[in-house]
């Protein structure tokens, strides 16, 4: 089942759905390669946008690009309207609190328990908050990824479909407006895979995210995406509905969905 069209999320009489990311013209290269080559697209609120690409194509440069882990040699980025490359260090601090990033590895730290990978976002960005409220918040997102018994659990103890639920429980713990999944099913079995994907769902319903899917695995576009883009040699080759990819006769994008 695919993810919530996007007709749906926008209010009755809205002219247009509103953007929540705008990359205009975006080239970002690393010494003499260039990876991405005039990209611009748009992430709508309530969306699950995928961006579909081979190894190389620029996918994780692109969203990383968005929150400022790289800086872009060209073009410009805006994100709820502001231009990310303007920020001071605060501002762009303030601005990724708004951001979830679940990267390709997880990036969970080995010497804390689940508890504790979970209560440190939290203790960094609110100061404030009481121990009773973190252990509430803490609950809250590990019995919406379904792992409510591992508080006590150290990563090594997990499987890998489990690491990936408990990144992304880290991630929702701080409550983001924007999701950016780096290769979420990359390394997990056919099973796990449609499990992940089918959680990226339930994120977006729950906490009414806007997500941009970083993917070259086929099944997890066709569970999540409301919308495509394929970029092919750094460039935005293809956007539209997946049946508009999956029924092209074009040799480039028959040979991915092959």
């Amino acid at each position: 089942m695919s993810a919530t069209p996007i007709a749906t999320v926008v209010s009755a009489g809205a002219e247009s759905p509103e953007q929540v990311i705008e990359v205009n013209n975006l080239r970002k290269g690393f010494g003499t390669e260039d990876v991405l080559m005039d990209v611009s697209l748009n992430l709508y609120n309530g969306e699950n946008l995928v961006v579909l690409g081979k190894s190389g194509s620029g996918k994780s440069v692109l969203i990383k690009c968005i929150v400022r882990l790289l800086d872009p040699d060209e073009g410009t980025i805006k994100v709820f309207g502001e231009d990310v490359s303007t920020l001071n260090r605060q501002g762009l601090g303030e601005l990724r609190k708004t951001i979830g990033f679940l990267f390709q590895s997880g990036a969970l730290y080995d010497s804390m328990t689940v508890r504790q990978n979970l209560e440190f976002p939290l203790r960094r960005i609110n100061r404030e908050l009481k121990q009773k409220e973190i252990n509430e918040k803490v609950e809250e997102v590990l019995e919406n990824v379904g792992l409510p018994d591992t508080l006590d659990k150290m990563p090594s103890q997990l499987s890998g479909g489990m690491r990936k639920r408990i990144s992304l429980a880290r991630t929702l713990v701080v409550g983001p407006k924007i999701m950016l999944y780096d290769e979420p099913t990359t390394g997990l079995d056919p099973v796990t895979s449609d499990e992940i994907s089918t959680l990226i769902n339930e994120v977006q319903k729950k906490y009414k995210t806007s997500s941009i899917i970083i993917t070259h695995d086929i099944e997890c576009a066709r569970t999540t995406a409301d919308r495509v883009i394929m970029l092919l040699n750094g460039e935005v080759y293809k956007e539209g509905e997946l049946a508009e990819f999956e029924n092209s006769n074009d040799a480039s994008i028959k040979s991915f969905f092959k």
